[in-house]
């Protein structure tokens, strides 16, 4: 039974599609002005596994993860460097695909844009104006007056008038009350605009997911996902939103991933403390680095995120790698996952991912698979070995890991301009060892072994005069 920590509810519960055998979810996506960060990061690779181990389960998903392009950082970017916004998007879009790439993120079944959806969001702006929840203020905005919707706040657990105290919003006198937020906006000189009743204006934020998610999944779908930061307001006005244009409840499990800390502070362009996905993949051995990383800890809890912990991630997975390296690499018979210790270890994997996706437990299985895969090499017993790897690449296919050549993997690393080595300059160097070692110059060999280890090559002498290596 798979149980989904809800946040709407506050609850962990059985999750039940709402049509057997098929699941919709909707994540709200990057608004693209600029690199992707870690943070970023981190949201992608949760609902990325989400839907990889929902498919695992034989649930037809439908996976749909928006991208915002329109909004004020992106024009306020494109008019600081005097670039075309469209332009500025689409260049911060494609850069987007690259690293999600890299990250090993299976596309979405369908990726809206905002901006190809703009009649959508002008016909339910007017469905909330026609039933009262909206109206036009005298600057131009059409604005969603939020004591009009009896259930504001459910999602964030404040009511009104706490909200009212403690949020950062804005206010003018244009509003009704300064919790109000924009549906549309009006133009300004210089911005893009489209048509609408209300003169020429561009969608709020908060509407452009409301109007793609209802448009692509239907009324009342079963998942919707995104950042803790994203609960209020974000979502909360999307509830308070389509909850009044469609007289539908909306979603039925909301689910948020924790925060990317930096010394116990939230990650985010905002605050100016982010590292950016292509400045950290630049200093990894392999991506796959970060992906361990970014699923070491539970999605609901904070991560915090520091190069020493990465270093940790670098050889928990290397060494999962090398558990793999000389193992059959062949497929289990479809149906059949080998002897009763493999057959164990991926039901406790289940058991895991079963409990609102707990990564945490279900890489401790894999960690144990891997120490009988050693124990089993070390043996000769190769059958049981190759079991045991079977399980391992399994279990990684749905946690986005594992899935590499572990020869390749383990020999490659980054290799900094003022000592790193190639591939052929190890291979040289590693010839030039073993024509010492034939020579019995020991003192020769050992100078190489050193200067290796000084460019972060770790040598591991084997029966027989063989010599394997891999970057450290």
């Amino acid at each position: 039974m798979l149980a989904i920590h809800n946040s709407l509810t506050g609850r962990k519960a059985e999750f039940k599609p709402l049509k057997p055998g098929e699941v919709r979810m909707y994540v709200c996506g990057i608004t693209v002005y600029d690199y992707i960060h870690i943070g970023h990061a981190r949201m992608l690779t949760v609902f990325d596994l989400v839907q990889r181990y929902l498919r695992s389960r034989g649930l037809k998903v439908t996976f749909v993860r928006n991208i915002t392009d329109i909004d004020d950082k992106i024009i306020q970017r494109a008019q600081e460097g005097g670039e075309n916004w469209i332009d500025l998007a689409r260049r911060f879009t494609t850069a987007m695909h690259e690293d999600c790439a890299l990250l090993g993120l299976d596309p979405p079944d369908i990726e809206p844009r905002a901006t190809d959806y703009i009649s959508d969001i002008v016909a339910m702006t007017q469905t909330l104006i026609d039933k009262g929840y909206s109206y036009r203020a005298a600057n131009g905005d059409v604005m969603y007056s939020v004591r009009k919707f009896p259930n504001y706040g459910a999602l964030s657990g404040r009511n009104i008038d706490e909200s009212r105290a403690g949020a950062r919003v804005q206010v003018d006198e244009f509003k009704h009350d300064p919790l109000d937020f924009v549906v549309w906006k009006h133009a300004k000189p210089g911005e893009p605009a489209w048509p609408s009743p209300w003169g020429p204006g561009r969608p709020g934020w908060h509407i452009e997911c409301s109007a793609m998610s209802t448009a692509l999944l239907g009324t009342y779908f079963d998942l919707h996902g995104g950042g803790m930061d994203l609960k209020f307001p974000h979502h909360e006005n999307e509830i308070a939103q389509s909850c009044a244009a469609c007289d539908a409840p909306f979603v039925n499990v909301w689910m948020h991933n924790g925060f990317v800390n930096i010394d116990d502070e939230k990650m985010s362009k905002s605050l100016g403390n982010f590292f950016t996905v292509r400045d950290v993949l630049a200093k990894l051995r392999d991506p796959e680095v970060l992906r361990f990383f970014l699923l070491s800890s539970h999605y609901r809890g904070p991560i915090n995120y520091s190069a020493a912990q990465l270093v940790q991630a670098d050889e928990t997975l290397s060494g999962l790698y090398r558990a793999l390296k000389g193992a059959p690499a062949g497929a289990p018979a479809a149906g059949d996952m080998g002897t009763g210790f493999v057959r164990d270890a991926v039901a406790k994997f289940d058991a895991a991912m079963d409990d609102d996706f707990n990564t945490p437990d279900a890489m401790a299985v894999v960690q144990g698979v891997a120490r009988d895969l050693n124990t089993a090499k070390a043996a000769g017993d190769m059958t049981r070995a190759g079991e045991a790897a079977q399980a391992i690449r399994s279990m990684g296919k749905i946690l986005g890991l594992f899935q590499q050549d572990p020869e390749i993997y383990l020999k490659r690393g980054f290799t900094s301009p003022d000592g790193g080595v190639s591939d052929e300059e190890v291979q040289a160097l590693l010839e030039s060892r073993r024509s010492a070692r034939a020579a019995k110059d020991f003192a020769e060999s050992d100078r190489i072994r050193a200067l290796l280890g000084a460019a972060g090559i770790v040598l591991e002498d084997k029966p027989g005069g063989v010599t394997e290596w891999r970057r450290s």
